[in-house]
């Protein structure tokens, strides 16, 4: 039997040293680095994204960093998309791929799989949405306990929008959204995954959050957001955490001292996100760390790990 090749993936909190780790990994394996950020994706938010410096990235390129314009969505099953081809690459040339980031989500999608339904039908949702209105939604949910009975127990007869997309998927292809969703294909269908974590203190977590901030606005956060501004950013770009607090500053609702309070609060509050997301993971190789010496000995046991494969 032929052996899988290894994709490796670091994740947990922001300011956890990801992106440390994967350096200190690159220079020991040949690697191919794909990022799992949902916001360093896109071109010109280098410092509210605390993308890695130019220089770090000629020295250690990364797929799926500023590849795409802000005033454009981007979204998980194009991320998907994207990064399976990069994986892929990586390993014809010979290099193990290591995914880097923390967005929770595209993690998981990348890992065990999406579904990607039909596309929406506007006139059947109409037609739908419109029975709900006078008919009840207890009678579509009804309609659903008979077709599909595993996605009407999970989505429950409250939950109008996804009980209309689980008729309408099965309207569309006359199989059940559960079944469709069992049709699933990630990345362990191909590849021997492995997932690390990085976990810190939580205060040293906040403090390095903190401090990450101060330099970001140190390096000209208020200008970089200034100016994207004067774009069309898309929803998904517009909701990154700096973009809309430092956007309150200017437009002088609050000084600089409470944007970078919010800033900061609205940082760790998603931090913490983070780490509920990733600790539900059982699959995930917690590494703790608490200096630089404890990054680079996270890389060196993330190497290891990959050469015993």
């Amino acid at each position: 039997m032929k052996q899988r090749s290894v994709v490796v993936f670091i994740v947990g909190p922001t300011a956890s040293g990801k992106s440390a780790v994967a350096l200190y990994l690159a220079r020991q394996l040949a690697c191919g680095l794909v990022s799992a950020d949902a916001m360093q994706v896109y071109k010109g938010m280098d410092i509210v994204t605390d993308k890695p410096s130019p220089a770090v990235l000629r020295r250690a390129p990364h797929a799926l960093i500023g590849t795409v314009a802000p005033s454009r969505e981007y979204n998980v099953a194009v991320f998907c998309r994207d990064a399976r081809r990069a994986v892929r690459a990586a390993v014809r040339r010979r290099r193990c791929p290591v995914v880097v980031g923390g967005t929770g989500l595209y993690v998981h999608a990348l890992v065990d799989g999406i579904f990607e339904g039909p596309s929406a039908d506007a006139r059947l949702r109409r037609r739908l949405e419109e029975e709900a209105r006078t008919r009840g939604l207890g009678v579509l949910f009804g309609r659903l306990q008979r077709v599909d009975p595993a996605a009407a127990g999970r989505i429950g007869p409250h939950n109008a929008r996804r009980i209309i997309r689980a008729l309408e998927v099965y309207a569309l292809t006359q199989q059940s959204l559960s079944e469709l969703q069992k049709k699933k294909n990630g990345l362990r269908e191909e590849f021997d995954v492995l997932l690390f974590g990085l976990r810190r203190d939580r205060q040293d977590l906040y403090a390095r959050i903190d401090r990450r901030v101060d330099e970001m606005l140190g390096r000209g956060l208020i200008e970089e957001v200034r100016g994207l501004l004067k774009k069309k950013l898309g929803t998904t770009a517009h909701c990154c955490i700096g973009i809309r607090e430092v956007e309150g500053y200017l437009k002088g609702h609050y000084g600089l001292d409470e944007a970078t309070r919010i800033i900061k609060r609205n940082t760790r509050h998603f931090a913490k996100r983070q780490l509920t997301w990733f600790g539900k993971n059982k699959d995930i190789i917690w590494l703790d760390v608490a200096s630089e010496a404890d990054l680079a000995a996270a890389a060196r046991r993330i190497a290891a790990k990959i050469r015993s494969r």
